[in-house]
């Protein structure tokens, strides 16, 4: 039986296929099965979950879903996945959306419950992400966003560039990568929505910080399980390498 006593929550995989770093890379095949199905499976093996949706401009994309059991919802176009997600609330109702990225396969249900539990615990969470502890070496890769945070796990700044600064080359100063999963309320996507793209976001090409820049706090949450972003020819190689060692 369903708890009532929890948010309704549903899972969305923006899916566009002009993609400006790697075009089409979301129905590439991964091991002869396209990125897409690893994302939809994986993340439907999340508990939490009480659906999921691909939402696409693509006709190709809609009709690939269509046809292999992956429920879809057709959207117009959207400058950012968030903006999609916006859409889609409109169309299916929920309390929670979840921002599941559709070049993110190795994303894993434990991930989904650690971005999830603060919206359990506090009722005055409204936007929640990943990070994960990363190299000096894997800071310093512009494909890998960064994530510094204040005590109490709120976000202060997300960026390409290696954050913080080790200004005095100590080589002891942690990193964080940014995990690109997030969820928000309704009020959340309302609230970003009616909002025009803000200088940092336009910048950085980081939509998160439209949030951060408007006064909207981001609550991330730390998890030991990596993942890889697929944007290059090398992503998509690590990805094939892993699932080879680790089967869908």
């Amino acid at each position: 039986m369903k708890d009532l006593s929890r948010p309704k929550i549903l899972g969305v995989i923006p899916a566009r296929l002009d993609s400006k770093r790697l075009p089409g890379k979301i129905l590439r095949p991964v091991l002869g099965v396209p990125m897409l199905v690893y994302v939809y499976t994986r993340a439907g093996r999340s508990e939490l979950l009480d659906d999921l949706i691909v939402a696409t401009e693509s006709e190709e994309v809609f009709r690939f879903c269509s046809q292999n059991g992956l429920k879809v919802l057709m959207t117009s176009r959207h400058p950012s996945g968030t903006d999609r997600i916006h859409e889609v609330m409109g169309k299916v109702p929920a309390d929670v959306y979840v921002n599941i990225q559709g070049d993110e396969p190795m994303i894993t249900p434990d991930q989904l419950r650690l971005m999830l539990q603060p919206f359990f615990e506090d009722p005055s969470v409204q936007v929640t992400t990943l990070k994960t502890p990363i190299t000096t070496g894997e800071a310093l890769d512009p494909n890998n966003v960064k994530v510094v945070t204040d005590k109490a796990g709120k976000a202060l700044y997300f960026s390409r560039f290696p954050i913080p600064y080790d200004r005095d080359d100590t080589g002891r100063i942690p990193y964080f990568k940014h995990i690109g999963l997030y969820a928000y309320t309704r009020q959340a996507l309302d609230w970003f929505h009616a909002r025009p793209p803000s200088m940092l976001e336009q910048a950085e090409r980081l939509e998160q910080l439209r949030f951060l820049e408007n006064g909207m706090p981001i609550h991330v949450v730390e998890t030991p399980d990596n993942t890889i972003g697929v944007d290059t020819e090398r992503d998509f190689t690590l990805v094939e390498q892993y699932f080879q060692a680790n089967p869908l």
